[in-house]
This record gives structure tokens, sequence and C-alpha cells, in this order.
């Protein structure tokens, strides 16, 4: 594609397909798969404002960016500027090197607190949040939103405007309202709204799930990156097939399902490294479902794999998939 590459602060990010932040999901061990199979742009998980100011111990091991690759981009969730400037510089000074405002989460538990998406229903206090969060650090703040509460209120072209005179220095944005969370399809008139209205980068979020699809949001949209999200789920192989496709125009091939449980297999081992038996294997559950997705007797499968109560049993069932689909 004919684009320039895209810069955001020292980092050049070509066309960059981005990893979304997704809660529970973009923990270490993912984002160190991802970087694994050839996804160079990650986000952690969002991550509390208060909870980091706090010292929780939780929400510390969720910040834990250590022997991670540049750039090291971390998204904070807040709703006061105060805490979210402190929680930034917090953050900085335990290795992140782009702070991300998260403006877009539709969860009732984030939204009932005035974070999240609920600043869409507030654009001043939005604003003061980024600048808050910009006077805090030296390093690059970026902005994540919807485009608006309801259809009725579309704001993320004013918002995207409001944080760009502050000094964010890119915005990404989810082409559907919160009132939709994840139904309907993606509002890519929307988006280019929004790229058409500030100078800064604006990557396009929401159905992409592949390479080409990539490509006709860039299009559609005139946007200088995208950002993948569900379509990573049990593909970490999609981000740095979109990075290809997008800075060389080379489709990279799919896949193996040995590949696959070969990748699944190292992901299981990191999140147990990094959680332990009890609760790695319950999270890995998910990862395992996701990551058999298309198989032959995929749902009887979901059910061996939701029943493991061992490290040693999902292993096994991983062999026993590969020589079921040979």
């Amino acid at each position: 594609m004919d684009r320039r590459a895209m810069r955001l602060g020292k980092f050049e990010l070509g066309i960059p397909a981005f990893l979304a932040p997704m809660a529970g999901v973009t923990d270490k061990a993912f984002r160190e798969t991802v970087r694994s199979v050839g996804g160079l742009h990650v986000w952690t998980e969002m991550i509390s404002d208060k909870a980091l100011t706090y010292m929780n111990s939780r929400t510390l091991e969720m910040l834990d960016l250590s022997g991670e690759a540049s750039p090291r981009i971390v998204q904070l969730f807040g709703s006061e500027p105060e805490v979210m400037a402190k929680a930034a510089a917090l953050a900085v000074e335990r290795d992140a090197e782009i702070i991300d405002i998260n403006m877009g989460c539709p969860t009732p538990k984030i939204v009932k607190n005035g974070e999240g998406s609920a600043l869409l229903q507030d654009l001043p206090l939005a604003q003061r949040i980024a600048e808050a969060v910009v006077k805090a650090v030296e390093v690059p703040v970026t902005v994540k939103m919807r485009l608006g509460w309801t259809a009725e209120r579309i704001v993320a072209p004013e918002l995207a405007k409001r944080v760009e005179a502050v000094g964010v220095q890119m915005v990404s944005v989810h082409g559907r309202t919160r009132e939709q969370f994840y139904a309907g399809t993606a509002n890519r008139d929307g988006i280019k709204k929004v790229k058409g209205g500030v100078s800064i980068p604006v990557i396009a979020n929401g159905d992409i799930f592949s390479p080409q699809e990539a490509k006709t949001v860039l299009e559609a949209t005139g946007c200088d990156g995208v950002m993948v999200g569900r379509g990573s789920l049990g593909n970490p192989w999609l981000i740095p097939q979109i990075n290809v496709f997008l800075n060389k125009g080379v489709l990279l091939e799919e896949p193996s399902l040995e590949q696959k449980l070969k990748v699944a297999t190292e992901h299981f081992e990191r999140v147990l490294n990094y959680k332990g038996e009890r609760i790695g294997l319950n999270e890995m559950r998910k990862h395992a479902v996701w990551y058999i997705k298309g198989i032959r007797n995929a749902a009887q499968m979901r059910d061996y794999i939701m029943q493991t109560k061992t490290p040693l049993e999902m292993k096994n069932l991983f062999r026993r998939i590969l020589q079921e689909n040979a």
C-alpha cells in the first residue's frame, strides 16, 4: 500500500497492525505468544489507575513488562485526571513506553464508575484526563474510544479533536457505540469522519478478521493502521499476517494444525510460568478452545478441554487432537 510509515514518538511503526487491549486476554503470556509468531505491536490489558496507585499486587503483575520488546504499550482506565496522571507516571517508571487511555470499554462495571465509554458522555472531563496524562509523562499518550454512547450521540470526531489539542499523539476508534457493545457491524464511515478531522494518526478497530479486510478498512477510512481484537483469539498469526500484507503486499500462509498446537502448547507453558497451575489451567481452557476452532469434532474436543484437570491432561489432549486430524 502506498502509505507513509507512521511514527509515534521515537517509534517507526510502518503501517501498524496492533493487538487490541482485551481484558482477561492480552496478558503477558499472550503478548509474548503474539510476538513469538511475528507480531510487533501489542498492548496490555486495561489497568485500573486507582489499583495501580494503591500498588495492588495483582495490578502490578498485570503491569509486568520485563523482557518485553519495544514498544511497550500500557492501557489505563479511570475517571479522575489527577489519579490517571499519577498512574501514568508509575507505569512509565515500570518501563511503559506509550500510555493509552481507555475511553471505550462498554462493560457495566467500568461504565458505572464513570470510566471507559462513560467518558463519551462528558467530553470536557475526557479532555482534562488526557491533558493531565500528557503533562505527567514524557512518552507518547494515545486514546482508544468508541464512536459515541448511542447512534444519536456520535462524539468521536469532537473527542479526537479535543484530545489532539492537549497533546495526544494517536487515537484508535472502535466503529461501534457503547449501546451496541459488539452487536451489528463496525461503522467505517464513522471512523473515516474521525480521521478527516484530525492531523494525528488514527487507527481503525472493529470487525477485522483477515489481512484483506484490514486493507479494505484502511482504504474505506483513510486510517493509518488497524487494531485487531476478537480476530486474534486463537489466531495470534493474524497480527503478523496483516502487518506483512499491509507493508509488503505479501499474503502469508495459514499455519498448519501442527503449528497451531505447537504455539498453543508454548502459550500454555507461559501461562503456567506466570500464573501457576491452578489459575493457569483455568485461563488456558478458553484459549485452547479458540485455538482448535474449525477442526473436525471441535465441539466434542471443546468439552474435553473444559474437563481437563491437570496441565498434562491438556497437553495430551493437544496431541490427541493432532493425531485425530492428521
